[in-house]
């Protein structure tokens, strides 16, 4: 099965989603705010800077993490990039007044920046097994690492989960098994971040 095909499976997921909530964390696949904003704390740990900076954000959805960090940062670039054209039109038309927001229907980002991140992106694995997604996931690991100068961060559901909360459409990592990968491919300085009280975990790759 090709990337496309996994990528318009996904997309069509999400879109049933959007369709069904809106724009709002459950529009994205997320229970609540509380916990949205608990990830982006996370993910936005990987911006080690008070200067301007530029920031990929790949499955973007509807563009929650650029108002999260237009209420924490300034002097910043935001490209958001999803592959559902719905999530796009959303982002686009929530944000029209902001001229540091870009958002574009795609499969990877596509301007080298500062910083990438992705969200949520590796949950949703429908129909497919741990291999077959193990494959997608580093893939777009490489993309992340390709497009961005001085870090990218990204979050899975752990493999630590409590069984009884486990479903089979959704995929659970190692969290020890991707540090190792992020730890070889990509830079001596990574960070794990597994301690904030939900049934995931998050990575930071500093180069």
């Amino acid at each position: 099965m090709t990337n496309t095909t996994i990528l318009s499976e996904v997309s069509d997921y999400y879109i049933d989603k959007l369709i069904r909530y809106g724009e709002t964390p459950k529009g994205v696949d997320w229970n609540g705010e509380e916990s949205q904003l608990l990830r982006f704390i996370q993910l936005t740990k990987i911006i080690e800077t008070t200067e301007p900076f530029s920031l990929n954000d790949l499955g973007c959805g509807y563009g929650a993490l650029f108002k999260y960090l237009k209420n924490n940062h300034q002097n910043f670039e935001y490209y958001g990039c999803d592959i559902a054209s719905a999530m796009i039109d959303a982002a686009t038309a929530r944000y029209s007044d902001y001229d540091d927001a870009h958002f574009k229907i795609s499969n990877k980002p596509e301007n080298t920046v500062d910083y990438s991140v992705a969200s949520g992106i590796f949950n949703v694995r429908l129909k497919y097994g741990d291999a077959e997604w193990q494959n997608y996931l580093m893939d777009m690991l490489n993309i992340l690492n390709e497009c961005s100068k001085k870090g990218f961060s990204f979050n899975c559901l752990t493999s630590h989960s409590d069984a009884d909360r486990m479903r089979d459409y959704l995929y659970y990592a190692d969290p020890c098994w991707l540090f190792d990968l992020c730890k070889k491919r990509y830079s001596r300085n990574v960070a794990l971040l597994h301690d904030y009280d939900l049934y995931e975990f998050t990575i930071l790759v500093r180069k």
